[in-house]
């Protein structure tokens, strides 16, 4: 009973555009602040960005349209790259040849799973499972 349940703990993201949707995540772990991506996330569909029960209160998200250049972003600046990364560190992002890119920060409340639904509106919603 209890694997069953852990197997739904997730990070997730789900894009209800008409488009495709390049997404970041940003969250503390025991070797500091962490930033992955990029998720390619198609219109209408959802993706799990971190698998298992959530192990830190906030987690953040910076989301790109790949067709219409829309973003969804935030005021906490984290580190992106061009191409997939999972980067250590949010600080001299310039430096260290990232760009730089301001991430929305969620408050999971300590749950075990959280979804965000991306949408054409403005801003985002976001729920527990």
């Amino acid at each position: 009973m209890l694997a069953a349940d852990a197997a739904h703990a997730e990070f997730r993201v789900c894009n209800g555009t008409q488009n495709l949707v390049g997404v970041a995540v940003g969250y503390r772990a025991e070797e500091g602040w962490i930033t992955e991506g990029w998720w390619q996330v198609p219109a209408g569909t959802c993706a799990t960005l971190i698998e298992g029960e959530l192990q830190s209160r906030y987690y953040y998200l910076y989301a790109e349209d790949a067709a219409r250049g829309g973003r969804w972003t935030g005021d906490i600046n984290m580190c992106v790259a061009e191409n997939e990364f999972k980067i250590v560190g949010v600080k001299d992002c310039f430096a260290r040849g990232y760009q730089q890119m301001g991430f929305k920060e969620y408050d999971t409340g300590r749950q075990g799973s959280w979804m965000v639904q991306l949408s054409d509106t403005s801003g985002t919603q976001e729920s527990q499972n």
